[in-house]
C-alpha cells in the first residue's frame, strides 16, 4: 500500500450524529431524536474537523509535554522518596486533609475571598464572579433545606452505555457513609440521579425539571455532550456544575464558565500523550489508525491528536474512521481501519464500544500486526472492559490519567483502595465493579474535601462557597492517585484538578495495569480554554 505523507484522511463516517451534541464517554441517542439538532451538531463537528484551532488549550505544550514524558521514562530518580512520605494509616491521611484544607481556609481569610456586600464573588488567581447578573430572586443558599443538602446528577442508568451509572451508585454509597458519620456542616445529604440515558436533550429535560422542583444546591453532569447542553443554563442560573465527569478541555474556562469544573486529564492531554510515546517508542513514517466515536467526545479526542500529527515529522498518516455511538457492532469501522495495515491502532471511544474495538482489532489482525494499540483512559476499568475483552485484551496501553482503579490487582494491598473497596460494601455497593468504586475512592473523597472546606468558610456550605473551594484547592494529596500525580486548581491561572498521568500497559495474566516508567508531571502547564464550538480552544 503506497502511504502518502501527512494523508489525514476520514475513511468512514457513520451518519447518525447523536443529539444536541452526541456523546463524550458514550452516547445512546436513538434515530428518532430531532434532525434539526443533529444536522447543526454535525456541521459544527465537520467544521472542526476540516479547520483544526489555532491553539490546543487545555494541554502543556509539545515542548513540555516532550520533557516531561523524557523523564518520566528516564532510568533518573525514584518515585521512592515521595511515596515514602505519604501516610501509612487512615487517621494519618485524615490529619493530612485536615491541614490540607486548612491551608485553603487560611488562604480565604488572608486574602480575602468570598460573596462582598457589592455581590461580587472574589476568589483566587483573579477569580470573580458578579452575582448581580444572576436571576432575579437567585438564592445563594437554595438547595439548603431542613438540614439537608439536595445535590442533582444526571448520567446513563439505562441503554447501552448505562455501566457509567454505577459511578453513583458509588458516590452515593459515599454520601451514605459521610451522612451515618453525622454529615458536614450541620448537613446530611441527599444525592438525586436523573437517568438520561447519554442523550443530550433528555439531559436538557431532566435538568429543566431539576431547576423547576428539586432546585439542588448544586449539579454534575456526566458527558461532554450532556454538559454542553446544560453548561449554559448552569453559568445563567448560577447553579455549580461540579466536577464534571468528562475530561473535554472546555470545562477549563473560568472566566466564561466560572460555574462549571471539570475533574480528570482532558482529553487535549491524553491525545497529546499518545502522540509524544508514539514518536519516542517507534520508528519514522509510523501509520496511525484512529477509531473515533462520532460525537463532541470523539472529536475531542481526534482533533487533539491531528495537531500533533500535522506537526509531527514522525507521524507519516493519520487514518480515521468514525462510529455511531449506538452501534452494536465495530466489525466494518476496524476492518476498514486493519486495510491501512496500521503501526498503531487508537481506541477513541468509550463505554461497551471500548469492549467492542478491543475484541475487533484481535479478529481483523491489527493487534499481531501493529507495533502499540492503544485504549482510552475513559476505558481503564478492569472489570468493566478488560476482563470482557478477554485475551484481546492483553497488552494494550493507555494514558492512564494517574487513576487506581479498584478492582486492579495491582492495589489488592493499597491502604486506600482497601479501606473503600470495604465500605462501599458496607454501604450497599459492589466493590467487583470498578466504576463503582470510581464513583467512591476516587471520586468521593474530593466531594468531602469540597464540602468541609465550604463549610469552614464564612457563611459556611452554599454555592459561592462551593466555587471558592474548588476554584481554590491548592493542594489535595489523593489517594487514589498515582504518586506524583497532583491535584489542584488555582482561580483562572489553573482551571484543571488533574494535568499528569500514568503510560501503562495491561497485563491480562497478572490482571492489573503496569506502569512504564514513572507517572508524568504536567500540573500548571494546562492553559485555559475558551471554547467555541466548531473552532476549538
Amino acid at each position: 500500500m503506497r502511504r502518502m505523507k501527512k494523508n489525514f484522511a476520514a475513511l468512514a463516517v457513520v451518519a447518525m450524529v447523536a443529539a444536541a451534541c452526541g456523546g463524550d464517554d458514550a452516547s445512546d441517542a436513538p434515530a428518532e431524536e430531532p434532525a434539526a439538532e443533529e444536522s447543526a451538531e454535525e456541521s459544527a463537528e465537520e467544521e472542526a474537523a476540516e479547520e483544526p484551532a489555532e491553539e490546543t488549550g487545555g494541554a502543556a505544550s509539545e515542548e513540555e509535554t516532550a520533557e516531561a514524558v523524557e523523564e518520566a521514562m528516564s532510568d533518573d530518580g525514584d518515585d521512592a522518596e515521595e511515596a515514602d512520605a505519604l501516610p501509612t494509616t487512615l487517621e494519618g491521611w485524615q490529619e493530612l486533609w485536615e491541614s490540607e484544607r486548612a491551608a485553603v481556609v487560611a488562604a480565604a481569610e488572608a486574602e480575602g475571598w468570598g460573596l462582598g456586600d457589592d455581590g461580587i464573588l472574589v476568589g483566587p488567581a483573579g477569580f470573580t464572579i458578579d452575582t448581580n447578573e444572576c436571576p432575579e430572586g437567585w438564592n445563594n443558599d437554595e438547595g439548603l433545606d431542613d438540614g439537608v443538602i439536595t445535590i442533582g446528577v444526571t448520567t446513563a442508568a439505562s441503554g447501552s452505555l448505562a455501566v457509567y451509572g454505577n459511578i453513583y451508585t458509588g458516590l452515593g454509597a459515599y454520601f451514605d457513609m459521610i451522612n451515618d458519620q453525622g454529615g458536614i456542616g450541620g448537613y446530611t445529604f441527599e444525592v438525586i440521579v436523573k437517568d438520561d440515558e447519554y442523550v443530550a436533550a433528555k439531559t436538557i429535560e431532566a435538568w429543566s425539571e431539576f431547576f423547576q422542583n428539586q432546585k439542588p444546591l448544586v449539579g454534575h453532569t456526566l458527558g461532554s455532550p450532556n454538559t454542553f447542553s446544560v453548561q449554559p443554563e448552569f453559568n445563567n442560573q448560577c447553579v455549580p456544575q461540579v466536577m464534571v465527569a468528562t475530561g473535554h478541555q472546555a470545562w477549563g474556562d473560568p472566566v466564561n464558565h466560572p460555574w462549571t469544573t471539570g475533574y480528570q486529564l482532558s482529553y487535549a492531554s491524553e491525545a497529546l500523550l499518545w502522540g509524544t510515546w508514539i514518536e519516542k517508542n517507534t520508528e519514522p513514517g509510523v501509520v496511525v489508525a484512529g477509531l473515533v466515536m462520532d460525537n463532541d467526545f470523539g472529536l475531542a479526542y481526534e482533533q487533539g491528536f491531528k495537531d500533533f500529527a500535522e506537526k509531527s515529522d514522525h507521524i507519516e498518516e493519520f487514518v480515521i474512521v468514525r462510529h455511531d455511538p449506538a452501534a452494536a457492532t465495530l466489525t466494518n469501522e476496524v476492518t476498514t481501519l486493519a486495510a491501512s495495515n496500521p503501526d498503531v491502532f487508537i481506541s477513541m471511544t468509550a463505554g461497551n464500544p471500548c469492549v467492542l474495538a478491543i475484541q475487533e482489532a484481535g479478529r481483523s489482525g491489527i493487534i499481531e500486526n501493529a507495533q502499540a494499540v492503544f485504549t482510552p483512559s475513559v476505558c481503564k476499568s478492569i472489570a468493566a472492559y478488560m476482563d470482557p475483552a478477554g485475551d484481546d485484551a492483553d497488552g494494550w496501553y493507555i494514558v492512564g490519567g494517574g487513576i487506581k482503579d479498584t478492582t486492579d490487582a495491582g492495589y489488592a494491598d493499597d491502604l486506600w483502595i482497601s479501606y473503600a473497596n470495604e465500605k462501599l460494601d458496607e454501604y450497599g455497593g459492589d466493590s467487583s465493579i470498578s466504576l463503582q468504586g470510581e464513583g467512591f475512592a476516587n471520586r468521593g473523597i474530593v466531594w468531602e474535601q469540597i464540602l468541609r472546606i465550604a463549610a469552614e468558610l464564612e457563611g459556611g456550605i452554599n454555592r459561592t462557597n462551593i466555587m471558592l473551594a474548588q476554584r481554590g484547592l491548592l493542594n489535595f494529596t489523593h489517594p487514589a492517585l498515582l504518586d506524583g500525580i497532583k491535584m489542584n486548581m488555582n482561580g483562572n491561572s489553573d482551571a484543571y484538578y488533574v494535568e499528569g498521568s500514568d503510560i501503562s500497559q495491561y497485563s491480562l495474566a497478572d490482571r492489573t495495569w503496569v506502569q512504564q516508567g514513572k507517572t508524568i508531571d504536567l500540573s500548571g502547564l494546562s492553559p485555559n480554554c475558551a471554547w467555541v464550538s466548531g473552532e476549538g480552544c
